[in-house]
Order: structure tokens, then sequence, then C-alpha cells
């Protein structure tokens, strides 16, 4: 989750409080279809192969008893997630990070972990188990929790942790610098929790979403620098609308084609379209599209357009804040998460404060802060714990570099994985997908610069079984995706900034990419947890566009 200054001004008016920071800007923190069951395919329960509930409690022991959790237990989940441990584990002797751990039933997953880690800066990863791929999902909107047919502790064991230190439970004061001194506290607590668990020598995924895009990259890099495969056998990283370029180029240089392309939920007037066309062109963000988005790329890209000569940003070149104030006008209940949304707006159970101005009545605090859920989950009673801190993660701003900038951590992860995917929903207009992809075609790893053909694979989500109509996904053709030299890109139909919300079952599919379980995501088959669903011939497919 990523948030910026035009968000936390509206949160403000709803009396809520959001710090954030991008990498350049001195402030800037970050449909669900029908059932499906396929064409002809009835509807049916969860096919026997399917991980429902785990019984087994694999992993209990003396050293970890003080951090299970009565999956049985959880305030206003009727239903028993299953085993999983939660609590703080020490970075050093003044700082600890929390995290939520929920062992796999899948056999295929014996030798391997995932970390999930969510963004801001200072957003809890909570969010991600959920709202998002935990076991128990409550979407905005809705009147109680569910089970998670898309749960990612189904295809493997997976670990959502709070950081840095300053979000949601973390324990201790804030002093990072920058995303080395992040990934320098993640490691001790890692090896820690490694240690709790015997978890050595696992292959390790890390993934997670927008300003994880910094995370994810710089704490993967320090892990694979310590040679020590015993603690830190990186294996692959995954990070959806990642924020891994200058805001120049995520967010001002692609905001013209992005309002084009969604023009029906951007009706804007002659007048405002001239405006922004008139701004795309003199600020050099039409030139920059032009050549950026050539496949393979002439050479290094020129520095971002739309900046005076001292690098500063032109404030008269900012299309973005423009075109968000104006759809803002049309559309006072606009979601620039995922740009689909209409009025009215959706109450938040986790207290997020752009699609959840207000508790209904009878909730007076997010979830995760009542007293009887830190009590369930091993939190500390004392935290006040919101989904987004109210303090500064990095007090003086986090100085580091993009991920993505060459010489950059992302560059280095993709050539010693050979398995690093950037996804990207095609409504988030936080950031958005042609910027994420001029990122990379500018990007050199493995011996060349960016993308020999652009992304014109077909994404494949397999048509499946829905356990129940509380939590269902679409399936067919959802976007289009490529691979060049270990590094994947792939655009998400239907899907806004947290793409495991939106559209789970096209997450699901991407993680199983991500771990081996099929050969690419134009593959038609089941998902390896459905693999008695018969899936449709290619052609019959409905294309989502």
């Amino acid at each position: 989750m990523l948030f910026s200054t035009r968000l936390v001004a509206l949160a403000a008016l709803a009396g809520f409080s959001c710090a954030d920071q991008a990498p350049s800007s001195p402030i800037k923190q970050g449909q669900k279809y029908g059932p499906r069951v396929g064409p002809s395919a009835p509807r049916a329960a969860v096919s026997s192969h399917s991980i429902e509930q785990r019984q087994v409690q694999h992993h209990l022991n003396d050293k970890t008893a003080p951090f299970a959790v009565n999956g049985s237990a959880l305030p206003e989940v009727d239903f028993d997630i299953g085993e999983s441990y939660a609590g703080l584990l020490p970075v050093d002797d003044s700082k600890e990070l929390w995290f939520w751990y929920v062992p796999t039933e899948n056999p295929d997953a014996s030798e391997e972990i995932l970390i999930w880690l969510n963004g801001g800066p200072g957003c809890s990863s909570l969010d991600g188990f959920f709202k998002e791929n935990g076991p128990v999902t409550w979407m905005s909107g809705t009147y109680r929790p569910v089970k998670n047919t898309y749960a990612w502790s189904n295809l493997t064991n997976v670990v959502w942790i709070e950081q840095p230190v300053g979000t949601g439970y973390t324990q201790g004061t804030p002093n990072a610098t920058n995303e080395v001194d992040v990934a320098a506290q993640f490691l001790p607590f890692w090896k820690n929790f490694m240690d709790l668990f015997d978890l050595h020598g696992r292959k390790i995924y890390v993934t997670g979403e927008s300003y994880a895009g910094m995370y994810c990259p710089y704490i993967a890099d320090a892990m694979i620098a310590e040679n020590n495969t015993e603690y830190f056998n990186v294996e692959g990283l995954m990070i959806y609308d990642p924020s891994i370029g200058p805001d120049a180029i995520t967010e001002q240089v692609p905001t013209l084609a992005f309002t084009e392309f969604h023009q029906n939920v951007f009706p804007f007037n002659e007048s405002t379209v001239s405006t922004l066309k008139n701004i795309s062109a003199t600020c050099g963000y039409d030139d920059f599209m032009e050549q950026g988005l050539k496949f393979p790329p002439d050479g290094p890209f020129p520095s971002s357009p739309g900046l005076y000569a001292n690098g500063s940003f032109n404030p008269d070149c900012d299309i973005f804040d423009y075109a968000f104030s104006a759809i803002f006008e049309i559309n006072p209940c606009f979601d620039i998460y995922q740009v689909g949304q209409l009025c009215p707006l959706l109450w938040d159970v986790l207290g997020f404060p752009y699609s959840g101005f207000y508790f209904p009545p009878g909730v007076t605090e997010p979830y995760f802060n009542r007293t009887d859920v830190k009590k369930a989950i091993n939190a500390p009673e004392h935290a006040n714990w919101m989904i987004c801190t109210d303090i500064d993660v990095f007090p003086n701003g986090d100085d580091s570099p993009p991920s993505g900038d060459n010489g950059g951590p992302l560059g280095r992860v993709a050539e010693h994985t050979n398995n690093v995917i950037v996804a990207h929903g095609l409504l988030d207009m936080v950031l958005i997908s042609n910027g994420s992809l001029l990122t990379l075609n500018n990007l050199t790893w493995n011996g060349a610069q960016g993308f020999t053909t652009p992304p014109e694979n077909d994404f494949y989500v397999p048509y499946h079984y829905d356990a129940s109509l509380e939590s269902v996904s679409g399936a067919g053709i959802f976007g289009k995706w490529m691979t060049d030299r270990g590094l994947t890109y792939v655009e998400i139909e239907l899907a806004g900034h947290m793409v495991p919300q939106f559209q789970p079952a096209a997450g699901y599919r991407n993680l199983e990419f991500l771990l081996g379980r099929i050969s690419n995501m134009s593959e038609v088959s089941s998902f390896s947890t459905q693999p008695d669903f018969k899936q449709p011939s290619f052609e019959s497919h409905v294309e989502l566009r």
C-alpha cells in the first residue's frame, strides 16, 4: 500500500492520519465477478485435493507454544483458520518485529517459505493477511470475515511480517535512514524466526506490494549478500504494483495514456482533456513514453522529464495531481487504488483512511486494535495499532535510490535467482502499470537492457471450484506477460493496486509460477490445488478487454 499527499489530505478531513514517504517526494505515502465455475462444469464443493483446514499442529513444540494462535478463537471469525503462530521477535535489545506465520499442509512446500510485506512506508502487513492473501478475509464494505478460497497458505508456508520498526505492533524507536538500514534490521529478526521454527535451509521467496517494491529487493539483496543458505536461501522475488522507480516515471509520465485508456471512468470535458494533453506534450512525457516503450529499447533512457535543471520537480508538470483533482470533482468516491469504484464509500474494518472514511455505528476502532483481538494473536496490548502508522518509520526520510535503478538491488536479485516477477494491476492509479514497464525497460540485468518484446503472451487464470459465494474470483485470460533473462512482467486486468485483493485467483496463479508449480503464465492447466478441474479449450476463452 502506497499513500500520497492527496490521499493524506482527504484522510485528514475524516479525522485519520497516515504518514508516508516515497523515494523522491516530501510526504508521499502510498470486481469481483459473480461465481464462475467454468463453461460446462457444475458448481461443486472444493475437491478433495484442496487444502481446507489444518488439523495437525506440525510446528507446535515447547519453543513455539508461546506463539501458538487458537485458530478457532479469533473474534468475529466463525471458522477455524487452522495452525498458526504470531508474536514479537527481537531485532536487537531495543527493537522487535511482529509476525503471523501460517504453515501449509501442501506437500510440495516442505522445503520452502514465503515472506509477505505490505508497503507505506509504515503500513501493516496485516492488511495483506486480512484483505488479500491470508486464510481469512474481511473486505471493505462487507458484513463479516469469510474463509479465503485463495489463501496463499494453500500453496506454501507464509509469514506476514510487520516492519520497519514503527509499523503496526512492532516495538522500538524508528531510526532507519534508508533501505540498507531496513534490511540490516530485518535480517537478525529473520534469523531468530528461522531458529524458532527450525526452518534452516528452506528456499525463501520474498513478496510484497507497493512500497515493498523498495523493501523486498533491498531485503532479498541483503540476504543474498550474506552467502548463507542456512538462513538466507533466496530463490525468488515477486512484487505487486511496486515503487521501483522515480515518481516522474511511475506516476507523471504515464498519466495521460492511463486516463485515455480508462476513458469510461475518466469522463473529462474537452477543456480538461486539452490541459492534460498540453502538460504531457510540453513536459516531455509523450516523447518519453514513445521512446521508453520500444522493445527492445534503443539504449539507456534520458533523465526523468518534468524536472528543473537542478533536478527538482516542476509543479507546472504535475499532470498526475491535475487528473486526480479533476476526477474527484466528478466522482467524489473515486478510489485511486481501483479506479472503477463508484459511490457509496465503503467502510473498512482495518480503518484504511482512503476507502474507509468512517466506521458504521457500533464500530469504534480498527479490528487489530481491539483488546480481544490482541490477546488472541499474542500482540502487545498496549500497542495502538493502525493500518498505517502516524509516525515516520524513516524519521528523516528514505534516502535510498529506487530499487529499479541500474546497478540496484532489483537487477541483482534477478541475476542471482533468475526468478523475479513484477506484476501490476491495470486499474491502479497510485502507481501506473506503464511506469513499472518503463522502469524495467531502462534496467540492465543479465547482460542486456530491458525486454526484447512487449508483454504479448496471454496470462491464463484457470477455471476452478469456488468453495462458496463468500470467496469467488474470475477465470480466463486476465492480461499479458513476458519473461526475459529471469525477470517477468505481468499486467493484470480488472485488478487495482492490491492485486491479491481485487483478483485473488490471478494472484494465486502468479504465486504458482513463482514457486515453479507451472511452466509459464500462459499454461492452460488447473490450479495445482485443484488438479481434477478440467480446463476448457484455449479457443473458447472470452478475452477480458
